[in-house]
């Protein structure tokens, strides 16, 4: 009995020193002659108490060599309701000016003084800039003073006209000497009307040497600096001024849309355009369909449409790219879905319906318009049912699924280490 003890506690100390060692206790074995039996017994006695005792695999280190972590599938879920959903036909436009005008002068002098700082917004009818006006106004002047001249011997004509008109008559002139002074009463009528047309345009070249906004917007980038002689030829003129309230964005649509929008317009029912950014996320403005062009263009197979906004924030530049979304109708009390929910396979179009004893079932649906992240179903669903929206990788009909909503799926890890996986559209 003696020995026995001795044996185990040797056999005990040996396992549990060479433990880590499988080639140590091959040799332990090799050398413990004695109670072959007992040593055997022992040996696997303190394998199985030692094994438990080791250390536990995480799961993460399960995972990484190859483990699978299995269970019922978490997916986010969505109730199929009802709204009112606007149909709409999205575009890329152009944000153009409602006019741009290149404001030149029209008579050539020295550029006196200019009254306007870059980028202001003007007025129509607003001073931007002087031309030195001391030539004109000497010729305004001169054109009075002929008028005057010419004035006074048209006056000096007619009262000889009574003169000799009294003399006619007591036969001291002849018919001849009247007629003839009738003609240079005439002929002083025409020079007097004359001389006002010419004041009247030396009036006009005075004016132009004020240079005048022709409509009301914002002003660019000078052209030409204060002291320099400008003239009414001059390419790029004195500044560009653009017409920004409101603005109008350019945009086309394909041809086989066209029908449906001019008969809208045609029979003048307001057509709301929204103009969104470049990444349309944010909603820049709020606009009218203003005008459709009279012809396609073949090579595109596009026709032009403008829409315009009154832009009073200036939440629209020129030439700024845009999204422009039309709405042409409003669907009513229509069957909606997020658009995560909708999948494309072979079969056609389908979502995953959670059934009440939480298996998902495949079903067919027909799909109409989109408006922003909800889906228009045509048929497929009823109100009420809950469709699957995310966690659809692995999905398939009749499987058993643990259901929660967005915000909770947001907080749920995945196996990659917490970061959540999108689905992807797929048979």
């Amino acid at each position: 009995m003696f020995f026995k003890r001795i044996t185990l506690v040797i056999a005990h100390r040996a396992l549990v020193n060479n433990y880590r060692n499988p080639h140590n206790m091959e040799l332990l074995m090799k050398k413990s002659y004695a109670v072959p039996g007992v040593l055997a017994t022992a040996y696997l006695v303190l394998c199985v108490v030692l094994s438990g005792c080791s250390p536990k695999q995480s799961p993460a280190d399960t995972h990484n060599k190859g483990g699978s972590r299995g269970g019922t599938p978490t997916v986010a879920m969505a109730t199929v309701v009802q709204a009112d959903v606007p149909v709409t036909l999205t575009a890329l436009g152009t944000a153009i000016p409602a006019a741009t005008v290149t404001v030149r002068a029209q008579v050539d002098g020295a550029l006196m003084r200019v009254l306007f700082q870059e980028g202001q917004s003007v007025r129509k009818g607003e001073v931007l800039a002087e031309i030195d006006p001391r030539t004109f106004q000497a010729q305004y002047n001169q054109a009075k003073g002929q008028y005057a001249r010419d004035h006074s011997q048209l006056v000096n004509a007619q009262l000889d006209m009574l003169r000799f008109l009294k003399l006619s008559k007591q036969g001291w002139v002849t018919g001849q000497q009247v007629d003839t002074q009738r003609a240079l009463v005439s002929q002083f009528e025409g020079t007097l009307a004359t001389d006002q047309a010419q004041i009247a345009s030396a009036r006009v070249q005075l004016g132009y040497t004020r240079i005048l906004a022709p409509s009301s917007g914002r002003v660019g980038l000078r052209q030409i600096d204060q002291g320099n002689i400008i003239h009414s030829s001059d390419p790029a003129g004195l500044v560009v001024l653009t017409e920004t309230h409101p603005i109008d964005v350019q945009f086309t649509l394909p041809q086989d849309m066209i029908a449906k929008v001019a008969r809208k317009f045609q029979a003048h029912e307001t057509l709301t355009a929204v103009a969104l950014n470049r990444d349309n996320t944010e909603p820049l403005a709020t606009g009218t369909l203003h005008s459709i062009d009279n012809q396609i263009d073949t090579t595109t197979g596009t026709v032009k449409l403008k829409a315009r906004f009154t832009n009073l924030d200036d939440a629209l530049f020129p030439n700024q790219f845009v999204n422009v979304r039309l709405q042409l109708d409003v669907l009513s009390k229509a069957t909606v879905v997020p658009v995560a929910a909708v999948q494309t396979g072979q079969s056609g179009t389908f979502v995953y319906v959670i059934k009440g004893d939480s298996t998902v079932q495949v079903r067919k649906v027909v799909t109409g318009p989109v408006d922003g992240d909800r889906q228009v179903i045509a048929s497929g669903l009823n109100l009420g049912e809950v469709v699957v929206t995310d966690g659809l990788d692995k999905l398939k009909d009749g499987a058993k699924v643990r259901a929660l909503d967005a915000k909770a799926m947001a907080n749920v890890a995945t196996p990659s280490g917490g970061q959540h996986h999108h689905h992807h559209r797929g048979g």
